[in-house]
């Protein structure tokens, strides 16, 4: 569903991409209230939240509803981006726009039980009650399977299934601004935003090329190709293969 072509009744194959000249033209005339100017930005800046929802297509969630959400952050990254910092848009809106995407998955998140454990539960817990009342003492699993007339291993999955699970969106700091999530104490060396925002910047400035220059640096690269095997698939000299790989990644430092 992320892949597909139409989200939200935008045609995702056919979106525009601003240049730096144009966003920072843009941004003078949306500083000065232009709201066309803001709508004109936030459409040539949709390919940015259609890359980061991508991270999230194996939640199950609705690629329209994380698209919605991903718009919300590019919106309040618009209207909050400092202009006189020497930080690129992009490098800004992406943090801003995987928080917003993390909220909303924290308060829709859900788990479902089903209405068999909830009464095995709630007969569980009062079963606990009342043993405590007659013994003055916790009850152990076993004795309140044995008064339910249950297995002992039905009543743990029955307390286990309507426990409070600790969520990965859980609150763990607030100080007034942004919150700290249980997400947000885990380490994770594989993926972490900031490789994710490289990526999102290597794969932009990889569009800037030209067609033999992305083959180029494909074949090197991505496939492992030497030079001279890359020069004898194209049938041009190793010089030549030498001088446009240097010239693309010249080319590339430019936008990243």
């Amino acid at each position: 569903m992320i892949n597909k072509v139409e989200i939200c009744g935008v045609n995702t194959s056919k979106l525009p991409i601003l240049t730096n000249e144009e966003k920072s033209a843009l941004f003078v005339r949306i500083k000065k209230g232009d709201k066309g100017a803001r709508e004109e930005f936030v459409r040539g800046n949709l390919r940015l939240v259609l890359s980061v929802i991508q991270r999230f297509n194996n939640r199950g969630e609705n690629a329209d509803d994380l698209f919605q959400v991903g718009c919300i952050g590019l919106m309040k990254s618009i209207d909050n981006f400092d202009t006189s910092q020497n930080v690129k848009f992009s490098t800004y809106a992406v943090p801003m726009i995987i928080g917003e995407i993390r909220r909303y998955l924290r308060d829709n998140n859900s788990i479902r039980v089903s209405r068999s454990l909830r009464d095995i539960a709630y007969k569980a817990l009062m079963a606990k009650e009342k043993l405590i009342k007659e013994n003055q003492k916790e009850p152990t699993i076993s004795e309140i399977a044995k008064e339910l007339g249950l297995k002992k291993e039905d009543v743990v999955f029955a307390l286990d299934a309507i426990a409070d699970p600790v969520s990965l969106y859980e609150p763990v700091y607030n100080d007034g601004a942004d919150a700290i999530f249980v997400m947000d104490q885990i380490s994770d060396d594989k993926n972490t935003d900031e490789d994710w925002i490289e990526e999102i910047s290597l794969k932009e400035a990889i569009k800037k090329l030209g067609s033999r220059e992305r083959h180029i640096l494909n074949l090197r690269f991505f496939k492992g190709r030497t030079q001279m095997e890359v020069s004898e698939e194209l049938g041009i000299s190793q010089a030549q293969v030498s001088r446009l790989e240097k010239s693309a990644l010249a080319h590339m430092k430019k936008f990243i």
